[in-house]
């Protein structure tokens, strides 16, 4: 089905108004008259685009200014914002490559951020026997912070039974869970245990929660250098300015539209968390329903959701999302269309 024009709470098909729980504008922000203004107000000062490498002698302040905040709400050395969330996760696993020496990956992890030769954690639910047996050296671990088809992170427990010899660059990407999950938004990286021997790089887009076309890397100094110097970087625009201060400016939007988020999904997870059918965090405004025919069911109750095969997954994705726009009255109708 193809819309005519961007969803919010409720989207237009064939000249009838659905409800609209689809998409990944978690924070909703995208239709907020006071976000837009911040976007025309960035646009008049940065213009639509700049199409000028980031290494090139005349630089814009946006730079620094954005990826010095980014840095500081990801809690790592520093950061670098890129034009999309996949380029970010690319940079991220290109610039490894020259650098471990093998990569393992989560269940279910992004395209974005899988190596063509990576091996998986687990085993028949066993933690990878060469994982455990490896000395000595540098390996990389990539998942989603968020996975596909789970509404919340994964256990790192396993990370206790790789040798601490090992060096470990653990890639987060956080594109479905920046701006909703940790403190005020900032992500699942930030509660994995520090340790010497594991160096935490953040890959994530910023066109989710966040509502702006970018993507980041943040993580030590010495790794974002390495990205800076990457040819393929160097010879690339930026992420648009207008929207990296977009992002700097909407702080307090951010914030307050989280907290309208968190009452919807406390609601919607006391009225489902019963129905056998369906898998719910209270922490999340994902939810996934079992019967690979609720796409339909709720279509014919005017309602609209996420419904296709995934790419690591053999099995119908059926995902219904909550913004921080829904109404009660909305959220009540979704949840009397899933349990009646």
């Amino acid at each position: 089905m193809q819309l005519e024009k961007a969803p919010n709470t409720t989207a237009f098909l064939n000249e009838k108004e659905y409800l609209y729980f689809s998409g990944t504008s978690y924070l909703g922000v995208a239709f907020l008259p006071e976000f837009q203004e911040l976007v025309f107000k960035a646009i008049h000062k940065w213009g639509t685009s700049y199409g000028s490498s980031r290494n090139a002698n005349i630089k814009l302040s946006i730079y620094e200014k954005g990826e010095t905040f980014l840095a500081d709400f990801l809690q790592t050395e520093t950061a670098v914002t890129l034009s999309s969330g996949t380029l970010a996760g690319q940079f991220a696993i290109k610039t490894l490559e020259s650098l471990v020496d093998a990569f393992y990956f989560m269940p279910k992890t992004h395209p974005a951020i899988l190596p063509k030769n990576a091996l998986p954690v687990f085993d028949n639910l066993e933690v990878n026997g060469e994982l455990k047996s490896i000395k000595n050296k540098k390996i990389s671990i990539v998942l989603d912070g968020i996975a596909a088809f789970e509404t919340k992170p994964f256990s790192l427990d396993f990370l206790e039974e790789i040798d601490v010899s090992n060096t470990i660059y653990l890639v987060v990407d956080e594109s479905h869970s920046l701006g909703i999950l940790g403190d005020n938004g900032n992500g699942v990286s930030n509660l994995i245990s520090k340790k010497k021997n594991i160096k935490i790089i953040i890959t994530s887009s910023l066109g989710k929660a966040f509502g702006i076309n970018g993507g980041v890397i943040a993580g030590d100094s010495n790794f974002i250098n390495l990205i800076k110097k990457n040819n393929l970087f160097i010879g690339c625009a930026g992420m648009s300015p207008a929207f990296l201060e977009v992002f700097l400016n909407a702080q307090e939007i951010y914030k307050s539209q989280l907290i309208k988020l968190k009452n919807n999904i406390d609601y919607v997870f006391k009225e489902l968390k019963d129905n056998s059918a369906i898998t719910i965090d209270k922490t999340y405004p994902v939810f996934f329903h079992s019967d690979e025919k609720i796409d339909q069911i709720l279509f014919d109750k005017k309602t609209l959701i996420t419904s296709f095969y995934y790419a690591t997954s053999s099995k119908k994705f059926n995902r219904i999302v909550l913004n921080a726009n829904h109404t009660k009255e909305q959220l009540s109708l979704l949840v009397n269309s899933i349990n009646n």
